[in-house]
């Protein structure tokens, strides 16, 4: 049976959101009910406790076919963030297009790393911020919510993404405090810089096709493609580092799992001074921390 007919004989939303959530059971999603939730409410434009208090209520025909829709979606293997066209990243709503990586829970640590780094300066002094391959924003934006005096440049190579960060600090209230940049890495950016920070394409070309479909079919390749050795983005990005970082500056880059000591290797080669990783939740090295050298 098909999604479309099975929706269509579901008459309430409860009935409804359990047969998408079964749907996703058996598809294998790592969150079923969680998947079916949002996009029942994406479909019918209802929060969680709206749902619940209207879960009884009887849909329209228009409507179940929505939510057929995005159900297909779903079982193609579009993440739901992508159908939804927005993901939180550090407790912040961004939006999203075909052209940005979608922000995972993972890369918060770069954030936590940076603030770190920073510390009590960072809430007083005018710190200059550069992000390379800003992508939806993410990593520039989180950091500018929690410097009230910062001011920072994010770079894409995508016009796409450029605008859709744009929007996303706008929403935000950031764009006084953030401006974009057409180039590769920081190759159109003059310092000195306080602060760089950088999630750069670290897969390596032979291992993309192993990858799930959600990320592999949907996030932009050029994000996730890091070269035959998957370091291309770690030496495009020390080779502008340590012209552009202030002094005292640092650079934050994210890692991908077992490229600690590689990406070290690379940065120490370019004059910066590598620290120990920050780990994230789940104990994998994920955030590279270097200092500009005397």
């Amino acid at each position: 049976m098909t999604v479309t007919a099975k929706v269509r004989a579901s008459v309430s939303i409860e009935a409804i959101r359990r047969q998408l959530a079964g749907r996703f059971r058996e598809a294998g999603f790592d969150s079923p009910e969680f998947d079916a939730r949002l996009l029942v409410g994406h479909a019918l434009g209802l929060e969680h406790a709206a749902l619940v208090a209207q879960s009884r209520r009887r849909l329209v025909h228009a409507q179940t076919e929505t939510i057929a829709a995005l159900a297909r979606r779903r079982l193609a293997r579009e993440p739901v963030a992508r159908i939804l066209g927005s993901k939180e990243f550090w407790g912040l709503p961004l939006r999203l297009n075909a052209d940005t990586l979608l922000p995972r829970p993972e890369t918060e640590t770069v954030v936590e790393a940076a603030l770190a780094v920073i510390g009590a300066r960072g809430n007083t002094c005018p710190l200059r911020i550069a992000d390379f391959g800003t992508g939806s924003g993410a990593l520039l934006l989180a950091l500018l919510s929690e410097l009230p005096a910062a001011s920072g440049v994010g770079t894409d190579i995508s016009q796409s993404a450029l605008r859709c960060a744009r929007d996303n600090a706008d929403a935000l209230g950031l764009a006084g405090r953030a401006v974009f940049v057409s180039c590769d890495y920081g190759t159109a950016l003059k310092g000195p810089l306080d602060l760089i920070v950088c999630n750069p394409p670290y897969i390596a070309e032979h291992e993309l096709a192993g990858l799930a479909p959600e990320v592999r079919d949907f996030d932009p390749r050029r994000a996730l493609d890091g070269g035959p050795d998957g370091l291309a983005g770690y030496r495009a990005t020390a080779a502008d580092a340590r012209r552009l970082l202030a002094p005292d500056g640092a650079i934050v880059v994210e890692l991908g799992f077992g490229q600690s000591q590689a990406a070290s290797a690379i940065f120490a080669a370019a004059g910066l001074a590598p620290q120990p990783p920050k780990h994230d939740l789940s104990g994998i090295p994920r955030a590279l921390l270097m200092r500009a050298l005397p």
